[in-house]
């Protein structure tokens, strides 16, 4: 049976910014017995959100202001949807191209035809 190593002890940061820097540094094995670990849940937990400021066509607010309206909900709930659908979609658009050669400047399919 392999024996158990100690652990060490977490060192006691001042700052917040130190123990930031001392993570992305450090592997936790040392510190934390993985094997005991619980999942931690926080229902009470919500995402941080930022203020925006957004200049949208009026017809485009109204359209959505009247989708919002037959749900019953605030505009702005079908507005975050709708843009992590699209910010989602485009992320695994992007991610799932392959890789092109990037083309030489002056260069075009049409001069290379021949046309």
């Amino acid at each position: 049976m392999p024996k158990r190593r100690a652990r060490s002890t977490i060192p006691v940061f001042r700052p917040e910014a130190a123990e930031r820097r001392f993570w992305e540094t450090h592997d936790t094995s040392p510190f934390v017995d993985w094997r005991q670990a619980r999942v931690a849940v926080f229902p009470n937990l919500k995402p941080s959100t930022e203020t925006i400021s957004l200049r949208v066509p009026s017809a485009l607010l109204a359209e959505l202001k009247a989708l919002a309206n037959r749900r019953d909900v605030p505009y702005q709930s079908p507005l975050k949807v709708f843009l992590a659908e699209r910010v989602a979609h485009e992320t695994t658009a992007v991610n799932a191209r392959p890789h092109r050669a990037v083309q030489r400047r002056g260069r075009s399919s049409r001069s290379r035809s021949g046309r």
